[in-house]
């Protein structure tokens, strides 16, 4: 298990939903206090999300991140102050229509994912429900296929809890080599380019920012986290994780709701220990 002391960590890289966003939409205090300390203490902070850009932008905001942000599990690198894109991939149109085609056949909500809004056919859940959990980009339209000009960043699969597993495997079955299929929810199955993932986007990330990768810290908490836990000089795993999250990190914080990702910026950004 590594020490925190004397290891000069230069950025920390956060996912959002269940690492410092509870499930309510909120950042606790202690969260928020232990960003602003490091930040004082000269390190730098991204966030590393699946959201999409205009999502993850408030969040940004109220912590105060001037770093270029990762979105769209990496698909996406843009700035939050001048709004510029460093880096974009997307799906190849002919991956989106068949996704459509199968989710259509299958009775799956697919939703898509553009730069600047998400796209569904149907709400099968109240429009604020969407809303929460995906920002307020959302637009419904008559034909997914027509409302895609060239290929989507991304694209999930919104789905009861019970049933995500077995649609994850399918979609593995199908287009393996072709998409990268992560969960990143227990309701979300998600498909991005092949070879996108957060931890690849962190590393382009530092290159960007001329920040070796022994000097980043990342926390995380799903499947899709595992990478960037993986990859970074120090790999945190919040104690709500997924197993894979888990056993990518060097050290488990607590749970969210025990304030998890505080108390790992507490004892290895800011020497900070509660007993």
């Amino acid at each position: 298990m590594p020490s925190g002391a004397g290891l000069p960590y230069r950025l920390l890289a956060c996912d959002l939903d269940g690492t410092i966003l509870e499930h309510n939409r909120h950042i606790s205090d202690r969260v928020r206090r232990a960003i602003s300390l490091a930040k004082e203490r000269g390190v730098q902070i991204t966030l590393v999300t699946g959201r999409s850009f205009q999502s993850a932008l408030p969040y940004a905001r109220l912590i105060n991140v001037h770093l270029p942000l990762v979105c769209y599990q990496g698909g996406l690198i843009q700035h939050p102050d001048t709004g510029e894109t460093l880096y974009r991939a997307s799906l190849a149109r002919e991956l989106a229509q068949e996704t459509i085609e199968l989710s259509q056949a299958r009775g799956w909500q697919l939703l898509l994912y553009t730069t600047d809004e998400i796209i569904l056919s149907e709400y099968r859940y109240p429009e604020d429900v969407y809303r929460l959990m995906l920002g307020p980009t959302v637009r419904q339209v008559e034909d997914l296929g027509a409302a895609v000009d060239g290929g989507p960043i991304k694209m999930t699969i919104l789905a009861a809890e019970d049933a995500s597993p077995a649609i994850e495997h399918e979609m593995h079955e199908r287009f393996v080599g072709r998409m990268e299929i992560i969960r990143s929810h227990s309701m979300f199955v998600e498909a991005i380019p092949a070879g996108v993932s957060k931890g690849r986007a962190l590393a382009w990330l530092a290159e960007y920012l001329d920040i070796p990768q022994r000097s980043i810290m990342a926390i995380g908490d799903q499947d899709n986290d595992a990478s960037m836990v993986a990859w970074a000089g120090l790999g945190i795993a919040m104690g709500n994780g997924s197993p894979s999250c888990k056993s990518a990190a060097d050290w488990i914080a607590p749970t969210i709701e025990e304030d998890g990702s505080a108390e790992a910026i507490e004892r290895f950004l800011l020497q900070e220990t509660t007993g």
